[in-house]
């Protein structure tokens, strides 16, 4: 037992490297796994939004924090964007309007390279961004926090607006709104100073589904069988290797997922949900993504038939945002879980269910080898500790915790991508 705990030690010790190898060669401009919004090609229409709730609602930009002055020393973790290829209309009488929160900048530079792309000799051109001049104003004014930009095309052609504004939501803004026929109105969410403290989870009233039928989250246990989805869409049980957050008397923000048929799923906003952007797309191609992301008009999978071992794509038809106590998030040897009816992965924070998936490899090594080894020593009948049920430490896991710390510098690129 000693030399296999010292093989497991090193198979842990390997895994960790590889993983951050993996993670350190994911810090460039791109994002390993993550998917950009469908283009849907439809330019916004003259004061149309998205998503459709106001812009300071937890569905879009989220509520407005502080105004921040020069003198602020929150005006420190705003950033500077020097991009050559984003003229800044201010520029020679005022820097300001190339200040801005990081997750802003970003978004800007992703959203430059749309707008050359999509407009021959174009480039995309910031009427405002940090407001320096408006610190004043009564109304919430994101604009003072460095978290919204008005932009235009460097052409200033009025009739490419409308698709620019659609340019904008699929680079990934929170906010688009096509608020004036001079420019277009951008914003995205503040950013998180803690990621573990986000983290991802269902609510203890959450169902999953068990060979001996339906249970409650709450009342799930490390070693239970719940109903999982593999790889290649089919359905079975898997067992519960651990729980990578469990607490019972933590409250946090909840998104409530509504589909077309009235399946509902409640997690939270980091946590990875399977969606499609069409209902012909296969399980196969699907892809994960945050549920803060999820809109109205995505498709999401959905339990039709247990017995068939059949699901199928629904439309998302409403989402709401609401306070609860309970956080539970358990890990299957699959790394998905079937909730409420509906598909979701058993990951968050980390925007690439796969990657995440490997990450937890030795976890689900750990398991395997506590199994083999409780069955060989029932079956030479010698005594061996009673294997747990429950698990005894409650909040984020050990292993998970650790991740998050080791991978905390990566994240900035790694998920305020989204």
């Amino acid at each position: 037992m000693f030399r296999l705990h010292l093989v497991f030690k090193f198979f842990l010790i390997a895994t960790i490297v590889l993983q951050t190898i993996i993670l350190t060669s994911a810090c460039g401009p791109a994002v390993v796994g993550k998917r950009k919004r469908p283009r849907t090609g439809n330019p916004l229409v003259f004061k149309e939004h998205v998503p459709s709730s106001s812009e300071c609602s937890n569905s879009a930009s989220g509520p407005a924090q502080r105004k921040i002055k020069k003198n602020d020393p929150a005006f420190r973790n705003l950033v500077v964007n020097y991009s050559e290829d984003i003229i800044f209309k201010n520029d020679k009488v005022n820097a300001s309007d190339r200040v801005m929160n990081s997750r802003l900048k970003k978004l800007l530079d992703n959203l430059s390279i749309m707008v050359m792309n999509t407009f021959k000799g174009v480039k995309l051109r910031v009427v405002k961004a940090w407001d320096e001049d408006n610190l004043n104003a009564s109304t919430e004014n994101l604009h003072s926090e460095g978290r919204a930009v008005d932009i235009t095309t460097s052409d200033i052609d009025r009739s490419k607006y409308g698709k620019l504004g659609r340019l904008a939501y699929e680079a990934g803004f929170d906010f688009v709104y096509y608020e004036s026929r001079s420019y277009v109105h951008c914003s995205v969410k503040s950013e998180s100073v803690d990621l573990r403290r986000a983290g991802g989870c269902f609510n203890g009233n959450s169902i999953v589904y068990t060979p001996e039928g339906e249970k409650l989250m709450s009342e799930l246990s490390v070693g239970d069988e719940v109903l999982v989805v593999t790889p290649n869409g089919s359905l079975g049980f898997s067992k519960v290797v651990l729980f990578l957050d469990h607490d019972s008397k933590k409250s946090s923000w909840y998104y409530t997922i509504a589909t077309e048929n009235n399946s509902r799923i409640t997690l939270t906003s980091w946590h990875l949900i399977f969606t499609a952007s069409d209902e012909k797309t296969s399980y196969i191609d699907r892809y994960a993504e945050f549920a803060k992301n999820i809109r109205i008009g995505d498709y999401i999978y959905v339990l039709k038939n247990l017995q068939q071992n059949e699901i199928s794509l629904e439309k998302v038809t409403n989402i709401t945002v609401t306070k609860e106590i309970g956080n539970y998030a358990p890990l299957t040897l699959e790394g998905t879980i079937v909730v409420n009816n509906i598909v979701a992965s058993c990951y968050a924070v980390i925007s690439d269910h796969e990657l995440s998936h490997f990450s937890f490899l030795p976890m689900r090594v750990l398991h395997n080898l506590k199994e083999a080894s409780w069955h060989f020593f029932q079956s030479l009948n010698i005594k061996f500790p009673t294997k747990r049920r429950q698990q005894e430490s409650k909040g984020i896991h050990w292993y998970a915790d650790f991740l998050y710390k080791r991978t905390n510098q990566y994240f900035s690129k790694y998920v305020f991508d989204s």
